[in-house]
């Protein structure tokens, strides 16, 4: 079952068949053994090189973040047209999504992997976000920060609401990310 790798190949293999696992199945319900067989190693070279599932899920995720953080990058310039690089992002990369509400779904509010260096991020982006409004990087920054995420990614992480609410986007030309831009900037007006 094993194929022979140049080094670092095998836990690349991993990484790439567990997040297809864990975005298709979650952290529950992702298994070791079609994640092994994906990648055409044995599931013990899983544990060697990560140590068990919940660390493979959260190597998973961290990645995840990094691509998630490096396609769509800070919130600079005019915050509405940054949720809708946020709606874009989701929209081309649903799997991306997945993964985080899979982890809001096994994690909670509780410990998440990479905390400390996740928040200081969000740290950054809020500080960037209230230069662009011109306001101080407090909790109505991070509120607005929030907020915009929130608006931009709901299409995506809940198609069936918009289904029944928008019905189908060709019946009317109706273009959901104008909406999220424009929704976006009247928030941000006021500022």
């Amino acid at each position: 079952m094993s194929r022979s790798d140049e080094p670092g190949e095998t836990p690349a293999r991993l990484l790439a068949a567990a997040r297809e696992e864990f975005a298709a199945h979650g952290m529950a319900g992702a298994r070791v053994v079609r994640i092994a067989e994906q990648a055409g190693v044995s599931k013990e070279r899983i544990y060697g090189h990560f140590g068990s599932k919940e660390k493979l899920f959260a190597a998973v995720i961290a990645e995840a973040l990094t691509e998630h953080a490096s396609l769509l990058g800070p919130p600079e310039g005019d915050p509405a047209e940054y949720a809708g690089r946020i709606y874009d992002l989701h929209r081309q990369n649903p799997r991306l999504l997945r993964l985080l509400m899979w982890e809001a779904l096994y994690y909670g509010a509780g410990g998440l992997p990479n905390e400390l260096q996740r928040t200081a991020h969000y740290r950054q982006s809020v500080e960037i976000l209230a230069g662009a409004l011109g306001i101080e990087p407090d909790s109505r920054a991070a509120s607005t920060l929030l907020a915009l995420i929130g608006i931009a990614i709901l299409p995506t992480a809940f198609p069936q609401l918009s289904q029944l609410i928008l019905g189908s986007v060709a019946d009317d030309g109706s273009d959901p990310r104008r909406h999220i831009v424009l929704l976006a900037r009247r928030m941000t007006a006021a500022w």
